[in-house]
């Protein structure tokens, strides 16, 4: 765990604020690329993953964006409104699941509303190599859209595009776009989620292949669980076989029984907790593994997966 205290927190958009985050000691920070995320735990005791946002050389700060979403879990609400300058905060070193394919010969940033921050990022990474590149930028209004004046004072701006809902001449064509694929060009998306649908079925309708098509959820739609029944899994090491409840996760069963899984997002997004399946096969919910990586169902996310066959046998 690394110990941090706020230095400065800005108002960046409509419900929108960054937050830079700088060593209590003055310490240089772990170095991160381009993509990474940190686990920020909150004084209210949740923990929630954010993408930094300023320049992956820089090592005296990380910056994070946060949207004020009032249908979140509670994590940017509580930032809103308990973090300030001068908050001490616990975090973890950076990771990185969305991470820039450094070969590819050109890269096609997509960023909605929030989904700038690790957009921005990466844009700031690809502009330092000197590598091509554009950014698409898309927020509903140009009050909600963030870091526009960083985007506009960057040595990258005439490779930016703003796309606005309320203006619809600056409205996105996804697929002229989009409209040559090629194996050394890569895709990248982040924002809500049916932004992050269409932009990625526009890709593939124009014949994108998977491999350059890279994409990070912040949150998990909604799963109707009504019709959710119980399921077993065994522990493949010891051969003990727990039941799953339909109202519980395996985390949560598999926890009470003192068996931990690391977690992280609890929503099947960020993969930490991603497990091995020898046996049987997982109802996949979650948006960490691709389609092909789900249809092997060699492995699942046992946060929020569930099973298809009565039993599951994992390696643990």
């Amino acid at each position: 765990m690394i110990e941090v205290v706020v230095t400065s927190r800005r108002t960046e958009a409509q419900d929108i604020c960054s937050y830079e985050l700088a060593s209590v000691d003055g310490s240089p920070l772990p170095a991160f690329s381009a993509g990474a995320h940190i686990d920020v735990h909150l004084p209210d005791g949740l923990i929630r993953q954010y993408s930094l946002c300023n320049h992956p050389q820089e090592r005296h700060r990380y910056v994070i964006g946060v949207l004020n979403d009032p249908a979140s879990r509670g994590g940017s609400r509580s930032l809103h409104a308990h973090v300030h300058t001068g908050t001490r905060l616990s975090i973890s070193a950076p990771r990185n699941l969305f991470p820039l394919a450094h070969e590819a010969r050109r890269s096609l940033l997509f960023a909605g509303g929030i989904g700038i921050t690790p957009i921005l990022c990466m844009a700031e990474r690809l502009a330092h190599t000197g590598a091509d590149f554009e950014l698409h930028y898309c927020a509903r209004a140009r009050e909600r859209a963030a870091f526009v004046q960083r985007l506009k004072a960057s040595s990258f701006a005439e490779r930016v595009f703003l796309h606005f809902d309320e203006q619809p001449d600056t409205a996105l064509h996804a697929a002229e776009v989009l409209a040559a694929p090629a194996d050394d060009v890569h895709v990248y998306v982040c924002g809500p989620g049916g932004f992050m649908q269409h932009i990625l079925e526009s890709a593939r309708a124009q014949g994108w292949q998977e491999a350059c098509l890279h994409r990070e959820y912040f949150s998990a739609a909604p799963v109707d669980s009504s019709l959710d029944g119980g399921f077993s899994v065994q522990i493949g090491s010891s051969g003990e076989v727990f039941e799953i409840p339909a109202d519980k996760s395996v985390v949560q069963v598999l926890e009470s029984h003192g068996i931990e899984i690391a977690v992280s997002c609890e929503q099947g997004i960020c993969g930490t907790c991603l497990t091995r399946v020898l046996q049987g096969i997982p109802e996949h919910r979650d948006l960490f593994l691709t389609e092909q990586e789900q249809a092997l169902n060699d492995q699942f996310t046992p946060c929020c997966s569930r099973s298809k066959t009565p039993l599951l046998v994992l390696d643990i």
